[in-house]
């Protein structure tokens, strides 16, 4: 077939608007089934999966014979007729194919159908990434990666960008990574933007980062990763019921927008029980910390299992742990919003509720089923003799703050934001329970590879 008459190249993602048609698919071999009579070919292309069943008397013998030999994960390139089928595997479309290339032949590809382990799917995560389970992950991380950024850019923020070179810690150097500098002081990598970000509301009104954050936290739990993405908004006059509304708006959007592409695919490729990522709407229960500790207590009071009675164990004052979210979730159908953390298990610079200190105007929202935190947020000390106190009680060097504390002296005003973890809340929406599926290279306590 000449170049003059050949078909027109077609993405799978965009098969349906070509029933009927002869195109051309440049793909991949993703799996190959078949007889002496009929062969069929599942193709992958980078925007999908479909069947293409090539008749061997539809073709020369030599085709025939090329189609049966096609090994997994060989780059090919296949010409043939859109048919809409509603019993064909992956998007109700199949192509009659006519002709088949070889591009270049793969053998011995070393992610069979057989059952793998964690372990060689992460040293092999650059052809793993070719798996339909992997391909969904990353395609819906990217569809609220868009949302997020529509969201916000459509609620009056401004993307402005924060170092990820800092000369300081945002909530402590014990979880950092250092690199020295130039002049021979000591660098960190960002384990958030936030700070900045307060300073860019101050001259912007709205603005929000988006990048890898890093954490050298020593953790193996499958909520930790060292290197992760995090969106974070930040608004000049905003109080935390204001944030905690706008939290609860931006969740309901993104969520919604990314149920709306994906829903089938989560649900027949992932198995995702879709009822919860349903349920995102308003309003979202927002119980303060203290009513929280009882409702803990008091599951932990109901509950005949000692292991589970013992990991519950919780007084006022302590941060919660894994089993206290999945515990508290589960007496809800949707996020739940819990508010006003004591202050000493809060950053330095969460502002503190009027008329009682030991308590922060901080939100965490919780995701259901054990997923966790997946927003963190609140108001921020506005009062320049506040901070200083805070900054001195953490015994931080106040020299590093010093831009920080200039936001305070010149046009301070009550402000607020929130982070959201793109990992976390990938994992949530998928069903995934480890983070590592969710970024395509993870970086872990023992993986920098690939």
């Amino acid at each position: 077939m000449t170049a003059s008459n050949t078909p027109p190249h077609v993405r799978i993602a965009d098969i349906a608007d070509h029933v009927g048609q002869e195109v051309t698919l440049k793909g991949w071999l993703y799996n190959r089934r078949g007889s002496g009579k009929v062969q069929f070919i599942h193709t992958r292309d980078g925007s999908g999966f479909i069947q293409c069943v090539m008749g061997k008397t539809d073709v020369s013998e030599e085709m025939f014979a090329t189609a049966r030999s096609l090994s997994q994960e060989s780059s090919i390139i296949i010409r043939g007729t859109v048919h809409k089928e509603e019993r064909a595997p992956y998007c109700g479309h199949e192509i009659h194919a006519s002709a088949v290339e070889l591009v270049a032949a793969a053998s011995d590809y070393p992610i069979t159908k057989k059952a793998h382990g964690d372990a060689f799917l992460m040293d092999n995560r650059h052809l793993w990434l070719r798996s339909r389970k992997q391909h969904v992950i990353l395609r819906v991380r990217a569809t609220l990666i868009k949302a997020i950024r529509d969201y916000l850019d459509d609620h009056g923020f401004l993307l402005v960008d924060s170092p990820l070179f800092t000369p300081n810690a945002c909530e402590g150097t014990s979880t950092l990574f250092s690199t020295p500098w130039f002049d021979g002081s000591e660098a960190y990598l960002s384990q958030s933007g936030q700070l900045y970000q307060e300073a860019t509301a101050m001259a912007f009104g709205r603005t929000y980062c988006f990048g890898p954050t890093f954490r050298a936290e020593k953790s193996k739990t499958r909520r930790h990763l060292n290197e992760f993405w995090m969106v974070e908004p930040e608004a000049a006059y905003m109080d935390l019921d204001q944030d905690m509304d706008l939290i609860e708006d931006f969740l309901c959007s993104i969520v919604g927008t990314a149920l709306a592409k994906h829903g089938d695919e989560l649900e027949s490729v992932l198995e995702r029980d879709l009822t919860v990522l349903k349920n995102v709407q308003k309003s979202f229960p927002r119980i303060h910390y203290d009513d929280a500790v009882k409702e803990i207590k008091a599951i932990q009071a109901e509950t005949d299992d000692p292991e589970l009675k013992q990991q519950l164990e919780i007084e006022w004052g302590m941060d919660f742990g894994s089993p206290h979210e999945t515990e508290l979730t589960k007496r809800y159908d949707r996020p739940i919003m819990v508010y006003g953390y004591p202050s000493a298990v809060k950053a330095f610079y969460m502002k503190k509720w009027e008329g009682r200190p030991e308590v922060s105007k901080s939100v965490d929202v919780l995701a259901p089923e054990g997923y966790g935190e997946i927003v963190g947020g609140g108001e921020r000390e506005d009062n320049l003799d506040n901070l200083m106190a805070e900054i001195k009680r953490h015994e931080l060097n106040m020299t590093d703050f010093d831009w920080y504390l200039d936001l305070r002296k010149y046009g301070s005003v009550p402000h607020a934001g929130f982070g959201l973890g793109i990992e976390r809340t990938v994992a949530w929406m998928c069903g995934v329970r480890h983070l590592r599926e969710t970024i395509p290279f993870a970086r872990t306590l023992d993986r920098l590879r690939p």
